[in-house]
């Protein structure tokens, strides 16, 4: 699937063509520009990777069961996922810490590439894809999360996990390791 090229300077590329048909996307198209896990903005520096994130347990296990074909199998081996509904008890905090998609519509904050929100996008950007004015405003989304990180290290005791679980929770879905504030 992946496919070499080289630019103007001789640098080495990635490119590769992804066709996704889930249950919200048919025929959608994009393609890899870097390597995977690899040439982040310098502004973005999550400290989980989705795989790691899917095997803690986020979303209630019901976020990306049907993107099997589009992300490598190693991210739903040992991964927390529940096909047919939510189940809080998969998270990683046993809380929920999720908005409804309904209300990610509502408050406009779904880009018409990656209807399913934030995560989606990270995964695709994890693997690769590029889309730089979303990319630009997805990471700021990602870096206002830090406030959280604020509240728990001012009401709690370091790793105490069981202080401010549906923020620890959050900030896992954003690819923030809260088990380590």
């Amino acid at each position: 699937m992946k496919k070499e090229y080289f630019n103007k300077m001789g640098a080495k590329k990635y490119s590769a063509k992804i066709i996704v048909n889930d249950k919200m996307q048919s025929n959608y198209i994009y393609y890899i520009k870097e390597e995977m896990g690899k040439n982040f903005d310098v502004e973005f520096k999550p400290e989980l990777t989705p795989k790691k994130m899917l095997e803690l347990g986020v979303f209630g296990g019901k976020y990306i069961t049907d993107c099997e074909n589009e992300f490598p199998n190693s991210w739903f081996k040992n991964a927390k996922i529940s096909p047919k509904y939510k189940d809080i008890n998969l998270n990683y905090f046993k809380v929920d810490a999720s908005l409804p998609l309904s209300t990610w519509k509502d408050k406009g904050w779904l880009f018409e590439d990656d209807p399913r929100g934030w995560f989606q996008w990270y995964c695709r950007y994890y693997m690769g894809r590029r889309i730089e004015n979303e990319d630009i405003r997805q990471i700021k989304r990602w870096k206002a999360m830090v406030r959280h990180i604020g509240a728990i290290k001012k009401f709690c005791r370091p790793k105490d996990l069981a202080c401010r679980k549906k923020q620890r929770q959050a900030l896992l879905h954003w690819g923030y390791d809260s088990r380590l504030i």
